[in-house]
């Protein structure tokens, strides 16, 4: 299964960017491997449009993360936004449970360990316990996605965007999928809205240039 470089964010991983083959590394099958399921077409909506409005009530750290990405829309040094998107994730990764982020790590373990119905069964529990949490439901969309299950994939990528439209992981996740699928247009918009939340994403910005030529150099 080729896996695209740059999607989801896993604890404790430092990284922005997943290189792993995930789903056929070390010779491990899935017991309940299938076939990727086909993205409906509901599921292939516009990104959602970023807003800048704040809530007058704003948490600490819902102010926290505006500071992050108005820096991260600033700057086009690579290592710098590297250094704002860590701050992001770091944010992202608060669910405010410790019982959640306890689960949030089993997973994690279960998941590195390629044990993926138990990562699963522990990003279930995340997401009935905390639905507005969308890191959790980000995690359960990596799963997804590492196991071909592209359609709820996508679900769960629309659930984190309906939470956290500047979710840039998401986004890229979202146009990995669409490229997969062979919906090269809706995966440029997404890689390009990914661009409007973090302009120095290079993964982004290889993925337009290339999309962008392939999408020229087809018969109209």
């Amino acid at each position: 299964m080729r896996m695209h470089p740059c999607i989801f964010k896993l604890l404790p991983l430092p990284a922005l960017c997943l290189t792993a083959q995930l789903a056929s590394a070390q010779g491990f099958q899935d017991p309940e491997a299938q076939e990727p399921l086909p993205v409906p077409e509901e599921n292939l909506v516009e990104p959602p449009v970023v807003s800048d409005d704040v809530p007058l009530t704003a948490s600490p750290e819902l102010l926290r993360l505006d500071e992050l990405f108005a820096e991260l829309r600033k700057t086009r040094n690579p290592r710098y936004a590297k250094t704002i998107a860590d701050g992001i994730w770091k944010q992202w990764f608060k669910s405010g449970s410790a019982t959640v982020d306890l689960m949030m790590s089993w997973a994690n373990t279960a998941f590195e360990e390629k044990k993926y119905n138990v990562a699963l069964d522990y990003l279930d529990q995340v997401v009935i316990r905390a639905p507005d949490f969308a890191e959790g439901w980000n995690r359960r969309a990596t799963l997804h996605y590492s196991m071909d299950n592209f359609a709820k994939s996508m679900a769960d990528i629309h659930k984190t965007l309906d939470l956290e439209p500047r979710h840039f992981g998401a986004l890229a996740g979202m146009a990995s999928i669409l490229e997969r699928t062979g919906r090269k247009e809706a995966a440029l918009k997404a890689w390009q809205r990914a661009l409007t939340v973090y302009p120095a994403m290079q993964s982004a910005q290889q993925a337009v240039i290339r999309l962008t030529e392939e999408l020229a150099a087809e018969p109209v």
